[in-house]
């Protein structure tokens, strides 16, 4: 009888070959012959100590001056370099709104260890020439949307400009990534379904309420979107997700069961959101605490699961190749 997890394997998305690299230095290729499988954190928000040069342009709060701790690439790259991380993906950190140059600065900085993910405003009309922008002449790799912003103000999913930025997306190889509240998840699937070689990431869980008095109503939503072979999903910020919120967020995993279940192993990602001592200011556990939590505290991962979640998905869909 062919184990369920093996079969999604096989038909999910594609692994990465046994190449990829092993962790290394912030500017050096690793040596020929002196690779092993890929840790990537798929999550990751930097933003610059330089305002000047890179402003905060926050478009949620006005007056917004600057973040109250620091949460730069030299700190990413001193906390990957400790604990084994070979690649991030950087995530744009609304801190700087829709000006995505700190992040491909980043990216030109160290092309072999990190991909990005910009940000666009949602509701401006020209939103697929801001994504060709951005991946043509900036090397960005996609952007991430984030609905949960725009409740009851979200038409914009759906809409003309939207549709327009999906083809745009498909003709680049972008890779769309989705921060979404789980009632938004119907919409999201409309274009899902009319754009599927379009890779598309659902970022935490989709927020699922845990808090709420049965959450499986709306997990089922979240669930439903496995059938859509070209949609992953990040398995972090379980602090946010978990009703206790706290270390290793036991009453959040039968949920983790539940979409592991549905997507398997080779369509979960792991991320982690914030660099050094940026984590705790935010309440996220240490880089380290979060690998302990894939690798020792959720029962079922398989130690083949752990590599495919803790890399190789990620290296394989955002073609990470040194």
């Amino acid at each position: 009888m062919l184990d369920r997890r093996k079969f999604l394997i096989v038909s999910g998305s594609a692994v990465v070959a046994a190449s990829a690299l092993r962790p290394m230095s912030r500017a050096a290729e690793p040596p020929a012959g002196d690779r092993r499988a890929p840790v990537v954190d798929s999550h990751m928000h930097v933003w610059a100590n330089n305002p000047t040069k890179f402003p905060f342009e926050h478009p949620y709060q006005p007056g917004f001056h600057a973040p109250e701790v620091e949460g730069t690439l030299e700190m990413l790259l001193d906390d990957m370099d400790k604990n084994g991380v070979s690649h991030a993906i950087l995530v744009q950190v609304i801190f700087h709104g829709w000006d995505n140059r700190y992040i491909a600065h980043c990216v030109r900085a160290c092309p072999g260890r990190l991909k990005a993910q910009g940000l666009i405003d949602p509701l401006n009309p020209a939103v697929a020439d801001k994504l060709e922008y951005w991946v043509v002449k900036e090397g960005l790799s996609g952007m991430r949307f984030s609905p949960i912003y725009y409740k009851g103000k979200d038409e914009w999913l759906t809409a003309a400009p939207a549709a327009r930025m999906w083809k745009k997306a498909a003709e680049l190889g972008a890779v769309l990534n989705f921060f979404i509240a789980t009632e938004q998840l119907p919409k999201l699937a409309t274009m899902v379904r009319q754009f599927p070689e379009v890779p598309v990431v659902i970022d935490h869980l989709s927020q699922i309420d845990l808090k709420a008095p049965d959450p499986m109503p709306e997990m089922k939503k979240l669930l439903a979107m496995a059938q859509y072979p070209n949609v992953w999903v990040k398995v972090s910020e379980l602090s946010s997700v978990s009703a206790s919120g706290t270390y290793p967020f036991a009453d959040a995993l039968p949920w983790v069961k539940r979409v592991y279940d549905a997507f398997g192993p080779a369509r979960l990602l792991w991320g982690t959101g914030y660099p050094g001592k940026a984590r705790a200011h935010y309440k996220r556990p240490t880089l380290a605490a979060e690998l302990t939590l894939v690798r020792e505290k959720i029962p079922f991962f398989t130690p083949d699961d752990q590599k495919k979640i803790l890399g190789e998905n990620a290296a394989a869909l955002w073609k990470l190749t040194a």
